[in-house]
């Protein structure tokens, strides 16, 4: 069965059958995200727990840093086409490659999913359940690292798939699109954060990524759910919708969300929190 990726979730049945297929290029790309109220660091990558076990085949990929633009001005900004493609290319991730990412919680993995749509690789899905749900079925595990051949990556930036200030501050003023801030309630209300301010961007609406998993082993639950979590919040099909979180990857778990639902128009303001409060000027809400 040769790897397609024409979904953008794909299930432990299905990958467990294309394991040997050369055209398929999977990722395991296991991290932590702390709560603000612990102690930094808040961003953790897996790499030992990898190196321990993972899926057969699987290269690693560091959240934190290896697509990580390291020079930015803002923190954890996408890195560059160029930083990139060199990765892609290290890894033996190419042009042809279908490519399916994991991770243990459900709220990582679409961070690559986004990137490497926003860079033109399309062919892209994530594991629906990830590692927790791969290892509670008993499915093979190795330790052994894998010996891809370095490919050819040639990314073409998608600028649908991201936005910036400019845009968020547009949207803000005259409603052309729903702000979903994708953080915990907590955060939504300025009472916890990240940054050196806190509180949320105005006229946005919370719909916090993390009720989007089901529990017991980290499976998405079914589509009507989540549209239901959206809908209460205001956001709809025929709106455009931009999802923030600190560092856009809740926000890419967000958007993930949106395009399972098939909302036609949804953009990761990738610099997301961290971008918006870098400018003095512009304004922050507090208060539930």
């Amino acid at each position: 069965m040769r790897a397609r990726c024409d979904s953008l979730l794909v299930e432990t049945d299905w990958l467990v059958a294309r394991l040997d297929d050369p055209r398929l290029r999977v990722v395991d790309i296991r991290g932590i995200i702390k709560p603000p109220d612990q102690p930094k660091p808040w961003y953790l990558a897996q790499r030992e727990a990898y190196l321990e076990t993972h899926i057969p085949g699987a290269v690693f990929i560091d959240w934190t840093d290896d697509i990580v633009e390291p020079v930015a001005p803002i923190h954890m900004t996408l890195a560059g086409p160029a930083r990139f493609k060199a990765l892609m290319e290290r890894l033996g991730i190419g042009d042809g490659h279908a490519v399916v990412v994991y991770d243990d919680t459900g709220g990582i993995a679409p961070r690559l999913w986004w990137a490497l749509n926003y860079y033109g690789h399309g062919e892209v899905a994530v594991l629906n359940g990830g590692w927790t749900k791969w290892q509670q079925e008993g499915r093979p595990v190795t330790a052994d690292l894998p010996r891809h051949a370095p490919a050819v990556f040639t990314p073409h930036v998608q600028p649908g798939w991201r936005v910036g200030t400019a845009e968020v501050r547009a949207a803000m003023g005259n409603g052309t699109a729903a702000l979903v801030d994708c953080r915990h309630p907590r955060e939504f209300a300025g009472e916890i954060g990240r940054g050196e301010r806190k509180g949320r961007i105005p006229s946005a609406v919370n719909v916090p990524v993390t009720r989007f998993f089901n529990a017991a082993d980290r499976t998405w639950k079914n589509p009507p759910e989540i549209r239901k979590m959206f809908e209460a919040a205001g956001v709809t099909p025929d709106r455009r919708v931009i999802t923030y979180c600190n560092a856009g990857v809740s926000a890419a778990v967000g958007l993930f969300a949106l395009k399972l639902l098939d909302y036609p128009d949804a953009a990761n303001f990738a610099g997301s929190w961290y971008e918006w409060e870098a400018d003095p000027a512009n304004p922050v809400q507090t208060g539930a």
